[in-house]
């Protein structure tokens, strides 16, 4: 059987870099390793971490295809970052006048979540710890 340690990165392309940028470093507070222009295809690269960690690449394209559908089509569904205190996570992308869901409980694990959108709709899960 293959030995997998752990997810390496998780690629997102966005339609405005900069508002994406700015969402995923200033709102979210991922920290930039690097950021890369790649001229010949008129097209950045933003590698984020979290926690010293290594976890997203932002690209941008000229003129990507919008998501096709909800969070329930085939392809990845979300993505889910742990969180401490869920209220004062809420509490704080309201703040930012970011609209969110209201705090739910996970029926297996009891656990509290909840979703916002980031700026191309692409769902993002707070997870209590």
């Amino acid at each position: 059987m293959i030995q997998l340690n752990k997810i390496h990165h998780i690629a997102i392309i966005c339609a405005n870099y900069q508002k994406s940028k700015t969402f995923y470093t200033t709102v979210l507070g991922l920290t930039i390793i690097q950021e890369i222009y790649r001229e010949e295809r008129r097209s950045y690269k933003l590698d984020l971490a979290l926690n010293g960690e290594y976890v997203i690449e932002l690209f941008s394209f000229p003129n990507p295809p919008k998501r096709s559908s909800a969070p329930e089509a085939a392809g990845m569904r979300h993505l889910a970052f742990e969180v401490d205190d869920i209220q004062k996570t809420r509490d704080y992308f309201l703040n930012q006048n970011i609209p969110s869901e209201e705090i739910r409980i996970d029926e297996f694990t009891q656990k509290k979540f909840f979703f916002i959108a980031d700026p191309d709709e692409l769902p993002l899960e707070f997870y209590e710890k």
